[in-house]
């Protein structure tokens, strides 16, 4: 047999017209035995524990594909790994530069950075190059050492190589050709002076060994005749 049907749910306070009940708010107070609810709990309506917040539930990925493409952020899981030294460079040896502004040049290397860049210096008495950085690729390695005791390269790192940024202003053609004619910014004092002090520590071993500074000063070339896959440095 069919289950019976239930009773549609009527409400104790019919509506009168709408909006207003048959009964008063203090008539029905009594007719849903809220008095006895409150005087059983000392005269206070029982209080209930918020119910915990549902978690949403996991969103179901679509079953169609969006008609326009969505960019979507990549996430770069990749950590780099610190750059590995060359077996062959080691605090003092003379590299060769070759390429850049100084290409040829021979110059001291002093330490590696945590970029993993190589800090070198000419000195710059000697050949005009000046503390810089560079990258590992770009050298080659010679068993030519120089002393480095007395150099103190400790306060050096990549922010003080890092060039200052300044803000660009949109210029009118007067001001344009003004700016071209604008000398080249100084170096800062202090970067003189630091300069002077590592170069002073390295010339006194440089001028300890006959024919050093005469290499250091001389350029590196290839010249006719000369198998570069022959050359020992």
């Amino acid at each position: 047999m069919a289950p019976p049907a239930k009773s549609p749910r009527t409400s104790r306070n019919p509506d009168l017209i709408r909006g207003v009940g048959k009964f008063s708010r203090s008539k029905m107070y009594h007719k849903r035995g809220l008095w006895a609810i409150k005087a059983k709990h000392g005269g206070v309506f029982p209080k209930h524990d918020p119910k915990p917040a549902a978690q949403k539930p996991a969103e179901k990925p679509p079953r169609f594909y969006p008609a326009d493409d969505v960019k979507k952020p990549l996430i770069n899981k990749h950590k780099p790994k610190p750059t590995k030294l060359r077996a062959s460079i080691t605090p003092g040896t003379v590299l060769i530069i070759l390429a850049g502004r100084f290409k040829g040049k021979r110059v001291v290397f002093l330490k590696q950075l945590p970029s993993g860049l190589l800090m070198v210096t000419g000195p710059f008495k000697i050949n005009g190059v000046p503390l810089r950085r560079l990258n590992q690729s770009y050298v080659i390695a010679t068993s030519t050492k120089v002393e480095m005791s007395g150099v103190n390269v400790e306060k050096f790192d990549d922010k003080y190589f890092a060039k200052e940024v300044e803000k660009k202003k949109k210029k009118g053609e007067g001001e344009f050709f003004e700016a071209e004619k604008e000398e080249k910014k100084d170096l800062p004092q202090e970067k003189k002076d630091d300069q002077k002090a590592v170069d002073a520590a390295l010339l006194k071993s440089i001028e300890g060994v006959p024919d050093l500074k005469t290499y250091l000063a001389a350029r590196f070339s290839l010249k006719s005749g000369m198998k570069p896959h022959e050359l020992v440095f």
